[in-house]
């Protein structure tokens, strides 16, 4: 059966790396992305991914502690390097060919991000990590998703977070919350919904990329999604 989605752009955050534990990287949630990954890429998907660092430091909270804004945002596109050297780990383990690109130049341990080799890996079936955030200070990873699934021309980005959508407010606070089913860039906009920064949703509406929130943590939801099964909350439109 062919698959609804050739090409994707897999968002997840650092903190989903953590399973359990309170800081880190749990090995089992690894194990659980690469598996999911793999499934993708056997069904002739071309993935891409971008992984945030809040499970080893947000840039958000360094003032917190004393550390300026710029050079926390920095620390904490480091972080995302340290997550996709890991989930690279992983998926070569389970014998997929991955690519780690870095928006930060380390020529030691991943390639720099250019945009037409970052697509000629995909086209070669390798999941290309994209690192490093945007390189730029004051940018999200939510930001650096959506431009880079702008950039390589992706069908969607599937936003793999903790709730099984996009609800009225935080499911895990108010038990009155509703799912959408489907919603529209500009109702969600309206409603101050948080599907992801300003910046990148305003970016994927300009360019008419659409978003599915789901449930990450439960197997078989990726394959779904692939397959066109309506999993998530869809923002289009």
């Amino acid at each position: 059966m062919p698959v609804k989605y050739k090409r994707v752009l897999l968002k997840l955050s650092g903190e989903s790396l953590m399973g359990e534990k309170n800081f880190g990287i749990d090995q089992s949630m690894l194990v659980h992305y690469a598996e999911q990954i793999k499934e993708l890429v056997q069904a002739g998907v071309q993935v891409a991914v971008v992984i945030g660092g809040g499970n080893i430091f947000r840039g958000l909270d360094a003032e917190k502690s004393g550390i300026e804004r710029v050079t926390g945002d920095y620390m904490g596109m480091l972080a995302t390097v340290i997550n996709g050297m890991a989930i690279q780990s992983s998926l070569e383990e389970l014998g997929i060919y991955s690519r780690l690109i870095s928006a930060i130049e380390m020529k030691e341990i991943a390639e720099p991000y250019i945009r037409r080799r970052a697509i000629r890996h995909l086209e070669k079936n390798r999941v290309v990590i994209f690192a490093g955030g945007t390189g730029s200070p004051y940018f999200t990873t939510d930001s650096a998703a959506a431009l880079r699934a702008n950039e390589i021309d992706a069908d969607v980005i599937l936003k793999g977070t903790r709730v099984d959508g996009v609800y009225t407010a935080d499911p895990e606070k108010d038990p009155q919350a509703v799912k959408f089913d489907k919603i529209t860039f500009t109702n969600a906009i309206n409603l101050g919904l948080k599907v992801m920064d300003m910046t990148a949703f305003t970016l994927c509406k300009e360019n008419n990329l659409p978003i599915i929130v789901f449930d990450i943590n439960k197997p078989d939801n990726l394959m779904r999604i692939i397959n066109g099964e309506s999993i998530g909350t869809l923002v289009e439109g």
